[in-house]
């Protein structure tokens, strides 16, 4: 008896197998390359933006360098980021924002990150020009912020376009969180409201302007000044002997503060007090009050002004009573500021001392 053949054990297709391993491997293949086309276009971008007058690499973002035809960006040499000056200026910033918004419970921790959309701008603004603007508290979108932007701006813009400020920002700048834009912006506004703070002179950076023209992109270096002097930001061009003297003359300097010490020990003896560091011994304003009372031979009463003062506003209090007693002597209105005395500004309290100095020198 014949057996029933067999029926043939089905075996897989081979073609069906290599297809799809070829396939998997062209994939994997095709996958791999648009990977390192999309590395080779970062890296061109970097190439671009790292010029050889660069002594260190951009840090630069893969977004950086997915520009439109004609479209700009900047961005702070990473170098100019180490500045201690630059990183002083960022710090003194930071920490008069929160300062001044410490009942709003608003804590900045980068500038460009927490300003950009114009909540903690339209708060600092309302703070310090004791204004109300219309605009809505909240907003998530990006029109909605650059109308709040834009109203905030306007403002700022009323305010410092009438004092001759240099306008160095925009909505779009800000927005697109530009650290350069909103550092003017900031410095702008601190000199205007003559904020309590010491702002360090003389902060450069070197900003690279990165444009894409031809579907190519070329980088420039530029060096954008963010602050001079405190004179010249106030507005007060005119110089003095003391800025020639601190120019040109440092050797110089020893002299003039021993004649200065000689002035004052002369009369706060009499109390007996003493004075051996001009540039610490006058910031808290107590020895300014006590030495215009000696020259012009009255009491000050006590709770006119803090005899121990321990806060920034006290010290602030008692260096404005004592300029205050000098108009009333018939002095002029001092050149410096008292926020610039109590920050241990040398050449703020040297110009106060010289004026005492030039009315009160002959006086016993």
């Amino acid at each position: 008896m014949s057996s029933a053949p067999r029926s043939p054990t089905p075996r897989p297709r081979r073609m069906k197998k290599d297809e799809s391993f070829l396939g998997k491997l062209g994939g994997t293949l095709a996958r791999k390359r648009r990977a390192r086309e999309v590395s080779d276009l970062q890296e061109e971008g970097k190439n671009a933006i790292n010029s050889p007058m660069s002594p260190a690499l951009a840090d630069v973002h893969p977004e950086d360098t997915q520009l439109e035809e004609n479209e700009e960006r900047t961005m702070i040499d990473p170098t100019s980021k180490e500045d201690p000056k630059f990183k002083e200026l960022v710090k003194v910033l930071l920490d008069w924002i929160n300062d001044m918004l410490v009942e709003e419970r608003i804590i900045v921790k980068q500038l460009e990150e927490d300003l950009y959309d114009g909540q903690v701008l339209q708060k600092l603004l309302e703070k310090l020009a004791g204004c109300k603007l219309n605009v809505a508290e909240v907003t998530q979108s990006e029109i909605g912020q650059k109308q709040k932007l834009q109203t905030v701006l306007e403002a700022v813009h009323d305010l410092l376009r009438p004092r001759g400020w240099a306008l160095r920002w925009s909505v779009d700048s800000i927005h697109g969180k530009n650290l350069v834009a909103i550092l003017h912006l900031l410095v702008s506004l601190a000199m205007h409201f003559r904020a309590p703070i010491r702002l360090p002179e003389h902060v450069t950076v070197q900003v690279v302007v990165v444009r894409k023209r031809e579907g190519l992109l070329h980088s420039s270096h530029i060096s954008e000044e963010l602050t001079t002097t405190t004179e010249m930001m106030m507005g007060r061009f005119e110089r003095d002997a003391f800025d020639t003297l601190f120019d040109h003359a440092p050797d110089k300097l020893s002299v003039v503060k021993k004649s200065l010490i000689t002035f004052v020990n002369k009369h706060l003896n009499k109390l007996n007090l003493e004075v051996t560091e001009l540039e610490t011994q006058f910031a808290d304003g107590v020895y300014l009050v006590l030495l215009m009372g000696l020259l012009e031979d009255y009491f000050v009463p006590l709770h006119h002004f803090y005899l121990t003062p321990e806060s920034f506003d006290q010290k602030v209090h008692n260096v404005s009573f004592a300029f205050e007693l000098m108009l009333d002597g018939g002095l002029k209105k001092p050149k410096a500021r008292p926020e610039d005395v109590v920050n241990l500004d040398l050449k703020s309290t040297l110009r106060v001392l010289y004026n005492l100095f030039t009315k009160y020198k002959n006086v016993e």
